[in-house]
């Protein structure tokens, strides 16, 4: 496609930092915007300006692989930013295919068609699920969020998997006592980006909210407590996440294993024989992907400084889905009762009779009956890194007793779940709500297509409070019942196709047998 662009634009002297040219086949208009690596063209479709796949760091290849990420070199002349980037390494997953591709810091920024800069216009960071292992910024198009917000939307990639969060001692000697918490550093990378850069697309580097799910909400909380975050944001979101964490020590004996395991065995050569081996090996290499504490990118575990309110007191959204479990049960469909009891024995040992005791066998069992015990054990008690249920709870009313805090809880069950399991009941299952924000997203097969009349409506209004949380601080959609801080009135925002309603703390409590797991 040839553009209609003026020799001064190709030599880099565009005066404006946003600005459009015409496209010469279409006549339509293509959006342009400068940075300060070099210019960006864009794509518009449906009113929103899209500027996909803009590297935010340099590849993290070669001596760079367990490095900070560095400077994003510049570019000659107008980069094309039409498609996006290259999804970081990772296994085959529902999440998407496999990946060797260590070229992978980009990010992606869509915006209200053609803003100029300098409206300032509010900013929604959000940071990909995944479990740190897979995902990718492409599975959340924020078309529907800026279209009926008018937020400026970053989705960014960022190193996953043993490529983001091996630590070794080798590691740790070089990175001056830290290894591990590389793709923290990458999302802190693209933060600081929006910061230089956004302004240049109508956003406000004073108004930016952090939002993730999952992985992405376990990052939200490390960057609300890493002196490396602060000030880079003004407001946070965690959906099914947590502030979950290992120390330096367990960090860096997976680490061990796992070079021991590629062949790289000798201490004083191990970082030198891990970075030659080829991307591919590293793929399939099992480390355990958590954010790594104890160091200077994060002195105090998440979860301790979250408690002790040493912690970025911002706004903050948190909350989970009523079945969180559901997605993680599955390999429990067809069990009998003596697996069901097994499963319970062996992860609850102190207390496994009065666990039984609480989710009992039933008489009129199914060969769904395990998974369904199994997931709202696996709900209830936060089994699964602290995610929904009880820890959700208890996680939401410590933030409030240091800062304005919002509750929900995803409660629509009857919604098409992430894939078709003929007669499965997902439930509210873990990753059950990003289609209602995100309608690109999906697990292999296509969800927000489905979805009913109620459920479009549930998906617009959910868009609209995640939306005024953005603008204002408060969330809040049309027809619904204001929305209180949880401080002071113990009140959380059930989500669901029959009306969104605000439910008390205790009823949250006694949903998750908290009594049990407390």
């Amino acid at each position: 496609m040839r553009m209609r662009i003026v020799l001064g634009l190709l030599a880099g002297m565009l005066p404006l930092a946003s600005a459009t040219v015409a496209v010469a086949d279409t006549g339509h208009r293509a959006p342009i915007v400068r940075v300060d690596t070099g210019v960006l063209r864009g794509s518009e479709n449906g009113g929103v300006d899209s500027f996909l796949g803009v590297p935010y760091a340099a590849p993290p290849v070669g001596q760079l692989r367990w490095r900070a990420p560095q400077p994003a070199p510049r570019w000659p002349g107008v980069r094309d930013a039409t498609a996006y980037g290259n999804r970081c390494p990772a296994a085959a997953s529902t999440n998407g295919p496999r990946s060797e591709t260590e070229d992978c810091l980009f990010l992606n920024v869509q915006r209200p068609k053609f803003v100029q800069s300098g409206r300032k216009l509010p900013v929604y960071f959000w940071i990909h699920g995944g479990g740190l292992q897979n995902g990718s910024s492409n599975q959340h198009d924020g078309s529907l969020i800026v279209s009926r917000t008018g937020a400026v939307v970053v989705t960014i990639n960022y190193r996953l998997g043993a490529f983001g969060f091996l630590a070794h001692p080798g590691l740790t000697a070089e990175g001056g006592g830290q290894s591990g918490d590389y793709g923290l550093f990458d999302q802190q990378a693209a933060l600081r980006w929006v910061q230089r850069n956004i302004a240049a697309f109508g956003g406000d580097p004073r108004q930016v909210t952090i939002g993730g799910e999952s992985a992405g909400g376990w990052s939200v909380c490390a960057h609300l407590t890493a002196p490396g975050s602060r000030g880079l944001f003004h407001a946070a979101m965690i959906q099914s996440g947590s502030c979950f964490s290992q120390t330096l020590a367990q960090a860096e004996t997976s680490g061990t294993t796992a070079a021991q395991a590629l062949g790289c065995t000798d201490p004083a050569t191990a970082v030198a024989c891990l970075r030659a081996l080829p991307a591919g090996r590293l793929v399939d290499t099992q480390v355990n992907p958590r954010f790594v504490d104890g160091v200077p990118a994060l002195p105090q575990a998440p979860d301790v400084a979250v408690h002790n309110g040493t912690f970025a007191r911002v706004p903050v959204v948190i909350g989970a889905n009523r079945d969180e479990g559901r997605t993680f049960a599955q390999g429990f469909i067809g069990q009998d009762q003596k697996a069901y009891e097994g499963f319970v024995r062996s992860s609850f040992p102190d207390r496994a009779d009065a666990v039984l005791a609480r989710y009992p066998w039933p008489a009129n069992a199914d060969r769904f009956t395990a998974a369904y015990l199994a997931g709202a054990i696996m709900t209830d008690s936060g089994l699964i890194a602290r995610i929904g249920g009880c820890p959700n709870r208890e996680l939401t009313r410590t933030f409030a007793r240091y800062t304005t805090t919002f509750a929900y809880e995803f409660a629509h069950r009857t919604g098409p779940g992430l894939t078709p399991i003929p007669g499965y009941v997902w439930g509210a299952g873990h990753a059950a709500e990003l289609a209602y924000l995100w309608p690109s997203f999906d697990n292999g097969t296509p969800i927000a297509p489905t979805f009913t009349a109620a459920e479009r409506r549930l998906a617009k209004d959910m868009v609209d409070a995640w939306g005024n949380f953005v603008r204002t601080g408060r969330p809040l959609a049309a027809g619904w019942t204001p929305w209180p801080g949880f401080t002071g009135s113990a009140l959380v925002m059930s989500l669901d196709t029959g009306g969104s309603t605000l439910v008390p703390d205790q009823s949250i409590a006694r949903e998750h047998n908290c009594d049990l797991w407390k």
